[in-house]
């Protein structure tokens, strides 16, 4: 393999780049849409983009517009100085959530961090809790990111192993489990963190009623409920949030991956006046945190959202992809099928293979996903999909899985 151009591309990757992750042999040199192409010319259909990341497709043309245009203009400035850019994308963002405030940044874990900075601070000047002792409280096989903070409250040993000491002030309780969490929640506790649903764990839905729960339990108790949507959200399960399957308004969102529009990553924590007033100036930042160019990136990706186009788009095909999957669950070729919208968790049949090998296969037929957990594969294809071609990549999914027979 390291004759072709895709071989000597991967043996160089190996050999000179951390092998922190593990990706299939395939490499990417052009994309649009839906579809990306390799350095040899074979064309694949996205079935994962990028983990959210890439919602509206790849190089949407409203969203490289818009990119173009501003990388004429000015693309950094740092928080040292404001521009033009600056006020609207705060302004509609918070607009978009509901909410009065945004703090920017970049990646989602640093959201993330954000918010947990954001709601101990919190905790001690507005809820009263002594100095030192903020308990947040977040869900087993949660995914928020990969900082020494954020795996300090991960239960997944990949994360976690010899990573150590690790940060203190969190609990973890059972995902889904509302009586475990009211047991967690005391008087120093100052956040729940959740995922509405937990994308790296395999897509688990929780319990219709859950997130409801979690909202007047932390409401009754005076703690704040924070919703991770950095992959759930913008437009990703049929609704711009996922919590807004249950009618549920948390007290802080935090986005990310779509916000940037597959772009220039973009992150947000977006929250009340109450919660984000907090801060003052020097006490968190980011040099590049809410820049010209990302801030007009996110400005479009919110305007396309605010149509109500692609969470159409998620609901109508992500009813097909679930009645698709559900048929072929009943044929005994996968154990189970979760998500919502255009998003799904496959479990595989142990004896078709694990999720590495349904996912090498489905390479080999010019379909791309990726496996979770040993047995499990994820599906999240651009909103922008075509009905023809999500066909067609289950088509290869269920020849792959009845050559495994």
């Amino acid at each position: 393999m390291t004759t072709t151009a895709s071989g000597r591309h991967i043996a160089a990757a190996e050999a000179h780049s951390a092998h922190n992750y593990h990706p299939l042999p395939v490499v990417v040199a052009s994309a649009e849409g839906a579809w990306m192409t390799d350095v040899e010319g074979r064309r694949y259909l996205d079935m994962l983009a990028g983990y959210s990341a890439l919602n509206f497709g790849h190089r949407n043309q409203r969203l490289i517009d818009v990119a173009k245009a501003q990388l004429d203009r000015v693309t950094l400035t740092s928080r040292a100085f404001h521009h033009d850019r600056f006020a609207e994308f705060c302004t509609e963002l918070a607009a978009l959530c509901g909410m009065e405030m945004v703090l920017p940044m970049n990646t989602g874990a640093e959201a993330v961090e954000t918010a947990v900075k954001t709601a101990r601070k919190w905790g001690y000047r507005v809820k009263g809790v002594p100095a030192g002792q903020a308990k947040i409280v977040a869900a087993a096989g949660n995914f928020h990111g990969r900082t020494t903070t954020i795996i300090s409250f991960s239960t997944d040993p990949e994360a976690r192993a010899d990573f150590g000491p690790y940060t203190p002030g969190f609990e973890i309780v059972p995902y889904g489990d509302l009586t475990a969490l009211e047991a967690a929640v005391d008087d120093r506790t100052v956040a729940v963190l959740l995922e509405p649903i937990q994308g790296e764990a395999g897509v688990l839905v929780p319990p219709l009623g859950y997130l409801a729960g979690v909202r007047a339990l932390t409401a009754a108790r005076g703690t704040l409920f924070i919703a991770d949507e950095i992959q759930s959200g913008l437009g990703r399960t049929g609704r711009t949030f996922a919590c807004e399957h249950e009618g549920v308004v948390p007290d802080m969102y935090v986005l990310g991956k779509a916000l940037g529009g597959g772009v220039v990553p973009v992150s947000a924590v977006v929250s009340s006046s109450d919660v984000l007033g907090v801060y003052r100036p020097g006490e968190h930042g980011s040099t590049f945190g809410g820049n010209p160019l990302a801030c007009a990136v996110a400005l479009e990706v919110i305007a396309m959202l605010r149509t109500g186009e692609y969470q159409q788009r998620a609901t109508e095909l992500g009813d097909h992809l679930h009645h698709e999957l559900g048929l072929l669950a009943a044929t005994g070729a996968v154990t189970a099928v979760r998500g919502r919208g255009l998003w799904a968790g496959v479990d595989i049949a142990p004896e078709r293979g694990t999720g590495r090998e349904i996912s090498e296969q489905l390479m080999d037929r010019r379909v791309l996903v990726k496996d979770t957990h040993g047995a499990t594969i994820r599906l999240a294809p651009p909103l922008v999909i075509s009905k023809e071609d999500l066909d067609w990549g289950l088509d290869q999914l269920r020849s792959v899985l009845d050559a495994a027979r």
